[in-house]
């Protein structure tokens, strides 16, 4: 009987073997052709691909995922700036003191859940029934996406038949044996008047948030990325070619209906059909630029820079969300800590104004120092932890722009960081309440001192949030879901008028949800492969 690791290198190896023929006998056409191997791409590959007579193309820009830096939870930070990173940037703004943020995003199977912090967090109820507003269909309403979250979870935490499942494909558990610092971060958001839960999702989401260990996609210390637990197990299947180093460059279109892809493989331009529909699952960034250059779009922007109108939607590229955080809260440890798990394993959702309808503010605490550009200079030692003050329901827009009309002209993200000075007041009331847990009586035994921001006030405090203000790598809401003339794509992720065509990815989010993206992306992914097989009938 061969050992589980034997079972592995096996099955690897038929995956290999069946993937390079795949590759070399490249057909004219697929039934389906899905644009990027992300955590909504992967999941829409696998449910059309577990249908034995549906053909599906799933084309990736990145590599490969079976790298040390992806597979070790703990080597997460290694791929930012990597190869597996596309290394996007916003433009500079006087509102960051005149700083650009980087915008990490996934160049590889597996997209954002390859090089992401591993945190599974499902999104607010108010998020969920906000979408389902915003499409006037209850199906997206969170009763209804509580349901998939049940079929697909195996959750590993404290029971909850109400709001959590077993036996589904996404294993999800607790950060395992936390850090003691993290287990004291708890106490001290509870010695505050936050309340703690067992659990970051489940009843937490529904109502004012409060404190948790991180859930995570991490299992005796590998990480769980969606393309491996969703596409990699199928990849044995005749009718399931995956491609990777495939730049997607254009959705080829006929009278009002998609007919192929365009992408780029090892230099040069390849095109194959589509039978029936081409999904885009490419990203904030990518998803409205591919359909910017497919010639739909803003019928101004496009006719600027040289692209011929097929289908004017002028909310393509705009309305772009994402998460900040302040980099950092820092605190120098009693005695030093090695970090655990993903070194992020507590966190809290909070509101920065009572009278809010749900949770506006999401730190998080890191088991390391954690820094911005700009407050790097303040050099905290190395055996320091960090509380992160976090904003994840932003009032500022920004937008993604061409700069020209060729596939591989750059883009422009104008983030609106600040845009709205609502989002830099909640900012510094998240500042404000981390250093007060951070200096609570439970962290006392784990602090020497606080390395930064002290006590700061007014314009000093807004100065040091511009200057400390990341992002959480977030992007989305480029290619909305909806009805109003900014709308994308409509209540079953079809592009308005345009054929055989689907967006699943977060660009669709009319609003970011309430923490990180990842687990709605396989929402927005399971949905788009409800709709794709009730049409067609798999």
């Amino acid at each position: 009987m061969l050992s589980p690791e034997a079972t592995a290198a096996k099955f690897d190896a038929r995956v290999r073997a069946n993937q390079s023929r795949r590759a070399a006998e490249l057909q004219s056409s697929y039934d389906f052709v899905i644009c990027g191997a992300g955590s909504s791409g992967s999941v829409v590959a696998r449910r059309l691909a577990e249908n034995a007579d549906a053909s599906v193309l799933l084309l990736e820009a990145g590599g490969s995922d079976n790298v040390p830096s992806v597979m070790e939870a703990g080597r997460w930070p290694t791929n930012i700036g990597s190869e597996r990173d596309w290394c996007f940037s916003a433009l500079p703004t006087s509102r960051l003191n005149g700083r650009a943020l980087p915008m990490s995003m996934g160049k590889v199977l597996g997209g954002g859940s390859s090089i992401n912090v591993m945190v599974w967090s499902r999104g607010h109820k108010d998020d969920w029934d906000h979408f389902a507003a915003e499409a006037a269909d209850p199906s997206w309403g969170y009763q209804s996406v509580l349901d998939i979250y049940r079929r697909i979870e195996d959750w590993r935490g404290v029971a909850d038949p109400l709001r959590r499942g077993t036996g589904g494909l996404v294993y999800v558990q607790p950060a395992p044996d936390p850090s003691p610092v993290a287990l004291a971060m708890l106490e001290g958001a509870h010695s505050v008047g936050i309340p703690t839960f067992d659990d970051q999702n489940g009843i937490m989401m529904e109502g004012d948030g409060g404190c948790a260990i991180a859930n995570v996609r991490i299992r005796d210390g590998r990480r769980l990325s969606i393309f491996r637990t969703y596409t990699y197990p199928l990849m044995v299947q005749p009718n399931l070619t995956v491609l990777t180093g495939a730049l997607v460059t254009r959705i080829l279109l006929d009278h009002g209906r998609s007919t192929g892809v365009e992408f780029v493989l090892q230099g040069r331009s390849v095109r194959v059909g589509v039978r029936r529909e081409a999904v885009l699952s490419l990203g904030a960034v990518n998803t409205p630029k591919v359909l910017m250059q497919s010639g739909i779009g803003d019928e101004n922007h496009l006719r600027q820079v040289g692209i011929d109108v097929t289908q004017h939607l002028p909310g393509v590229g705009e309305n772009f969300q994402d998460h900040l955080l302040v980099a950092g809260c820092i605190w120098e440890y009693q005695y030093p800590l090695e970090p655990r798990n993903n070194a992020a394993e507590a966190t809290l959702f909070w509101k920065s104004d009572p009278s809010l309808r749900s949770p506006d503010l999401q730190p998080f605490q890191i088991e390391v120092p954690h820094t911005s550009d700009a407050t790097s200079r303040h050099a905290p030692p190395a055996g320091s932890w960090t509380l992160a003050p976090g904003l994840v329901r932003p009032k500022s827009r920004g937008r993604v722009r061409l700069t020209g009309s060729g596939p591989l002209d750059p883009v422009t993200l104008d983030a609106g960081t600040f845009a709205e000075p609502e989002d830099l007041k909640a900012l510094m009331t998240s500042v404000m309440m981390c250093r007060e847990i951070g200096n609570s009586l439970p962290m006392r035994a784990f602090v020497k001192r606080e390395v930064m921001p002290g006590d700061l006030r007014g314009e000093a405090l807004a100065a040091f949030v511009r200057d400390a203000t990341v992002t959480y790598w977030h992007q989305t809401c480029t290619a909305k879901m909806g009805r109003d003339r900014m709308a994308v794509v409509d209540n079953r992720l079809q592009v308005y008028g345009i054929e055989g065509l689907r967006v699943a990815d977060g660009s669709i989010m009319p609003r970011i949800t309430t923490g990180n993206t990842m687990a709605p992306c396989v929402v927005i992914g399971e949905r788009a492969a409800e709709f794709l097989k009730a049409k067609h009938g798999l």
